[in-house]
């Protein structure tokens, strides 16, 4: 691929998909390199859809079911090796190390005080690409929760994570070349609407805060 083609690359990345994806077993499968795999948790999943959605079950209810026959035959094999002097059930140790709470703890603060950083930024007007940006996820995820529930847009999620980046390896050269040109277009017309809209409007806003 020469130059002319890496520099209509998306993001002008320099790594293949499969490296951005960390090159092991997860961009292995999400990428079709382990086709019986792949194709295997596509059909597990789309059974276990089907069973949710004919079998009237929710998965917090179907959770709480599995766990309560679990209990209940675990408790009934250890009362019963009391009873007989049998081994009691093969359990490891259940327990969460110090070391892993604090680092579960770490990342979840980190991603925490970025999630503020970004909202408060946003809330003060700093950033207004962000702004758009945000405001479109969230309203596409507004609209995909009203058009369905959340087994199924996890189930439809799950099938366009397998398929969407694969279809794209195929035919990257293409799909970057135009999505780069919409790009440059929605760029021009962003500038095109910040100069003629929002600079307006926040000067609009100093002259109202002057006067008052």
């Amino acid at each position: 691929m020469g130059s002319s083609a890496d520099s209509e690359r998306l993001f002008n990345r320099q790594r293949t998909l499969h490296e951005i994806l960390g090159g092991g077993l997860v961009a292995d499968v999400i990428l079709w390199r382990q086709k019986n795999l792949t194709l295997g948790i596509l059909l597990v999943t789309l059974s276990a859809w089907v069973v949710f959605e004919k079998s009237g079950y929710t998965l917090l209810s179907l959770v709480s079911s599995v766990l309560l026959l679990l209990m209940s035959i675990l408790f009934l094999w250890a009362k019963s090796a009391a009873i007989l002097n049998r081994p009691a059930p093969p359990l490891p140790q259940l327990q969460l190390s110090e070391e892993m709470v604090n680092e579960m703890a770490a990342s979840i603060r980190s991603r925490v005080n970025a999630l503020l950083s970004v909202s408060q930024d946003i809330s003060l007007g700093k950033d207004s690409r962000l702004f758009f940006k945000v405001a479109a996820y969230l309203l596409l995820i507004y609209f995909a929760g009203a058009l369905t529930d959340f087994l199924t847009l996890s189930y439809t999620s799950l099938v366009m994570v397998l398929t969407i980046p694969a279809l794209y390896e195929r035919c990257e050269d293409y799909v970057d070349k135009y999505i780069m040109m919409g790009y440059r277009k929605l760029l021009q017309l962003y500038v095109k609407l910040d100069v003629e809209y929002l600079n307006r409007f926040q000067n609009w806003v100093l002259e109202k805060k002057k006067l008052s």
